[in-house]
C-alpha cells in the first residue's frame, strides 16, 4: 500500500498519453466511420519530426525551454502532413468503398511508413536517443520527472482545447452535424471534405504531443514504437466509448492505470506469481477491454447507436 500512490500516478501519467493518442482514433471514426490504423505510425513520425529538429535544426546547447517547443512544432508539422496526406491520397478515394478496402489500406499504410523512416532515417532501424526532462519533484510519497509534468499539462490543455473547439467555434459545430449525418450536413452548406481534412489534422497534432511526451519521458524512440502505443490507444478509444472524444480520454486514463496496477500487484497474489510483472501488463491491459464490452458493449461513455447506412 506503500506503493500504490505512486503506481496511481503512474497509471495517470501512462493513460494520459493513451488518450492523447486516441483521440486521433475515435475523431476520426465518429466522422468517416474509419478505423485508421496508421494513426500509431504518425504518432511515430511525429516523434522523429520532433528529433529531427533537436538533432539538426537546433544549435547544440540549446536550453530544453526552447527546444521542446520548437520540437513540438516539428513534430506536429511532420505528423499533421502525413495525417492530412494519408486522408487526401489514401482514404478519399476509397470513401465509397467496402469498409474492408479502408481498412487493409491503413494496414498497408502502417507497414509502409514503419519502412520508410527504418530505411531512410539516420540510425531509425535501432532506438534513437531522445533528450529527456529527468529533473525529478517529490509530492508527498510520489516522484515525478519534470516530463511527467509536461505530460499532464499537454493533456490538460490539449483537452480543454479540443472540448472548447468543438462546443463554440463554428467549425466545431460543422464536426458534430457531419458525425451525426454526413450527408445532411453537406446539404446544410458544410464542406465535408474539410471536416474530415480537420479531424485528421488535429489527431496528428495530437498524436505529436504524445510522441514528444514519450520521448522526452522514455529517452528514446524507435521506428515501431508506434505499434503498440497506437494498439493501445486504440483499445482506449474503444473501452472509452469509440467516436466520443470525452471517452477516448477516460479509456485511456483507465487502462493505463489498469495496466500499472496489474503489472505492480497481480504478482503479489497467491497463486498468480507468473501472472505479474511488467510482460504481463499488456495482457491485462487486453482483458480489460474483453471484460467492459462483455458488460457495455459501447463502451464506458458510449451510446447504443444505429449504424450509419
Amino acid at each position: 500500500m506503500n506503493t500504490l500512490p505512486q503506481q496511481l500516478a503512474n497509471g495517470l501519467l501512462l493513460g494520459s498519453m493513451y488518450g492523447l493518442i486516441a483521440i486521433g482514433y475515435t475523431m476520426v471514426y465518429g466522422i468517416v466511420q474509419l478505423i485508421n490504423f496508421a494513426h500509431g505510425e504518425i504518432f511515430m513520425t511525429g516523434a522523429f519530426g520532433a528529433l529531427t529538429v533537436y538533432f539538426y535544426v537546433l544549435p547544440d546547447g540549446t536550453a530544453m525551454a526552447i527546444a521542446v517547443p520548437l520540437m513540438l512544432i516539428g513534430g506536429a508539422i511532420v505528423a499533421v502532413l502525413i495525417a492530412v496526406g494519408a486522408e487526401r491520397f489514401a482514404y478519399r478515394p476509397l470513401r465509397g468503398a467496402p469498409r474492408l478496402a479502408p481498412l487493409i489500406t491503413a494496414i498497408g499504410l502502417s507497414l509502409a511508413l514503419q519502412e520508410v523512416v527504418r530505411n531512410f532515417y539516420p540510425g531509425a532501424d535501432r532506438a534513437r536517443a531522445f533528450p529527456g526532462l529527468d529533473a525529478t519533484h517529490d509530492i508527498g510519497s510520489i516522484t515525478i520527472k519534470d516530463a511527467d509534468i509536461f505530460l499532464v499539462a499537454a493533456a490538460i490543455i490539449c483537452m480543454s482545447g479540443l472540448a472548447f473547439f468543438v462546443r463554440k467555434s463554428r467549425t466545431g459545430r460543422a464536426m458534430q452535424a457531419t458525425a451525426q449525418d454526413p450527408d445532411t450536413a453537406q446539404l446544410m452548406g458544410i464542406d465535408t471534405n474539410r471536416i474530415i481534412v480537420i479531424a485528421f489534422a488535429i489527431g496528428g497534432l495530437f498524436a505529436a504531443v504524445a510522441a514528444v511526451a514519450y520521448g522526452l519521458k522514455y529517452g528514446n524512440v524507435d521506428y515501431r514504437m508506434g505499434f503498440l502505443m497506437g494498439l493501445k490507444a486504440f483499445t482506449a478509444a474503444v473501452l472509452g466509448g469509440i467516436g466520443n472524444i470525452y471517452g477516448a480520454m477516460l479509456g485511456g486514463i483507465v487502462l493505463g492505470i489498469a495496466e500499472t496496477l496489474a503489472s505492480a500487484y497481480i504478482d503479489g497474489i497467491p497463486g498468480m506469481q507468473q501472472l505479474g510483472g511488467q510482460s504481463w501488463a499488456n495482457v491485462w491491459a487486453f482483458a480489460l477491454l474483453i471484460i467492459v464490452l462483455l458488460v457495455r458493449p459501447q463502451g464506458l461513455l458510449g451510446e447504443r447507436v444505429a449504424d450509419r447506412a
